[in-house]
């Protein structure tokens, strides 16, 4: 079903070249309580993404509609696919980073730090040589709606990388309020962070910082890159332009390289996060409080080293 009326708006002349005049908004499913963490594969053809609070991942496949994924998927949160293709995902439940293996079970990639349960990871990327990053926030030890109410252990929210070959798990950035969503450049010099602490505090950031990367896979720098309003940004995707795609409280916010707003692509509700797909990567998903919804796109999603 495609969402009526006009949804695009025109920040820079740049942006009319990023979207399709006549591609509707199709609303793909509509029947989630918070939708989060698409993840695209392309060798088969479907998307999978997560219904944190009804504690599911559901599928949805061209020409055959949305069935469920993982009926008892432990709060999953974020997800992404690592070189070998394997799911890895983040849980609130568990409060840990897990892989789906090829047989379908499940390996821990960590649930602690330093001898502490971790808080509850939200979101993960993993880079090419195969390090696998991501942030860990308090959202899903808050209350019960999105993961077991709980008292933190981790002294601080922070951002981590995991060593695929040791296991050994580090600190990158410490100095997070609520670290959500990240994504490296096209290229994999910097590692762009969303820090989204507005949601539970009216002084909180609604940023995303950008971090050079070393090839010692240590941070530097962490300038903001944007801020993101209304709401606070979440998820983001680049394309291989080197734009940056933002979930928003109104949608999807694009940025420049430089982070210069170009356009926005209106929702009816707020979106949480978002992931290119399709045989050419030039279809936006976009999962948004209650539904995943898709649009074609000019562009196509960035294909990194």
């Amino acid at each position: 079903m495609a969402l009526v009326g006009e949804s695009i708006d025109y920040f820079d002349h740049r942006f009319r070249a990023m979207t399709v005049p006549t591609a509707d908004l199709e609303v793909l499913y509509d029947g989630c309580r918070w939708a989060e963490g698409p993840v695209w594969f392309a060798d088969g053809g479907f998307l999978v993404w997560s219904d944190i609070p009804n504690n599911r991942m559901l599928r949805w496949t061209p020409d055959q509609g949305v069935g469920v994924f993982r009926a008892d998927a432990n709060f999953s949160n974020g997800n992404t696919r690592d070189r070998q293709g394997r799911l890895v995902t983040c849980e609130h439940g568990g409060r840990r980073v897990t892989r789906t293996e090829a047989d379908g079970t499940l390996t821990v990639i960590a649930d602690s730090y330093d001898g502490k349960r971790l808080n509850s990871p939200n979101d993960v990327v993993v880079k090419s040589d195969g390090t696998i990053w991501f942030t860990d926030p308090t959202y899903g030890i808050m209350s019960d709606y999105e993961g077991h109410k709980a008292d933190p252990e981790q002294a601080a929210c922070h951002v981590f990388r995991v060593d695929p070959a040791t296991g050994e798990i580090a600190v990158v950035a410490d100095d997070f309020d609520k670290p959500n969503g990240l994504a490296f450049s096209p290229d994999e010099t910097r590692l762009y962070i969303a820090d989204s602490g507005l949601s539970h505090d009216p002084d909180g950031p609604h940023h995303i910082r950008v971090f050079d990367v070393s090839d010692a896979n240590t941070l530097s720098g962490g300038a903001v890159f944007t801020e993101v309003s209304p709401g606070v940004p979440d998820g983001f995707r680049f394309d291989d332009q080197g734009n940056l795609w933002s979930s928003a409280q109104d949608g999807v916010r694009v940025f420049d390289p430089e982070g210069h707003p170009l356009g926005h692509i209106r929702l009816p509700q707020m979106v949480s996060n978002l992931t290119f797909g399709g045989p050419k990567r030039n279809r936006l998903f976009i999962t948004s409080t209650h539904t995943l919804c898709a649009i074609y796109v000019g562009v196509n999603g960035a294909q990194r080293p």
